[in-house]
């Protein structure tokens, strides 16, 4: 039998675009056919080395605003609850990241992602906290102390790092970003259909 088309979601929890694609992306997927795989990471090391110590939707202040109320009306138009701004914003998404990248090797690692999204943008709650990810993990059924306590282990630190290291080799400079099996980047949530349709085959016009 023919492989399936694959698709890498590259995702950070402190992003807004991020979130819209997290809350609508495994259903893309699955009426697509492609075989998902969700990829947490930091973005802050890769904004650093490009100069930058905070969100450039906090650097260019224009930028922000209209980010604001993009996402206010994406939100909307997929049905999401009303968008909460979190503050500060960004958060500081390491604890959840580090549970994330330790959540990959099981099958808790999407509904957790969602959930993380959901209390941060959809409730407006802090996820900067481990005592707030260890909630989340929580009311997931799962024991959050055990996981954090796991997560903060030098081997689980190390492969997020590497990790990041990887999402930098592969071009990846923001999030979403998603790659296709044969390493075609699309970058934003805007462009998660032209991913998927990429993986599967349709390419526009001649193009490879």
């Amino acid at each position: 039998m023919p492989r399936r088309p694959t698709l890498e979601f590259w995702y950070e929890f402190s992003s807004t675009y991020s979130y819209l694609a997290a809350m609508r992306i495994d259903a893309m997927a699955q009426a697509a056919g492609v075989d998902l795989r969700w990829r947490p990471f930091l973005l802050g090391p890769i904004f650093a080395s490009q100069g930058w110590n905070s969100s450039p939707f906090n650097l260019f202040p224009a930028k922000g605003r209209h980010m604001w109320r993009d996402v206010e009306r994406e939100a909307a138009r997929q049905g999401l609850p009303p968008l909460k701004r979190p503050d500060p914003f960004p958060q500081n998404s390491l604890s959840a990241t580090r549970a994330a990248t330790y959540g990959m090797d099981h099958d808790w690692l999407v509904p957790f992602s969602k959930a993380v999204y959901e209390t941060q943008f959809a409730v407006g709650h802090s996820i900067a906290e481990p005592q707030a990810v260890a909630g989340i993990l929580n009311r997931l059924g799962l024991d959050g102390t055990v996981i954090l306590k796991a997560a903060a282990l030098e081997g689980n630190k190390g492969r997020l790092r590497v990790n990041g290291e990887e999402a930098r080799s592969r071009g990846i400079f923001g999030a979403p970003t998603f790659l296709t099996g044969d390493g075609e980047l699309f970058w934003g949530n805007d462009r998660l259909e032209q991913a998927l349709a990429w993986a599967t085959g349709d390419r526009p016009g001649a193009m490879r």
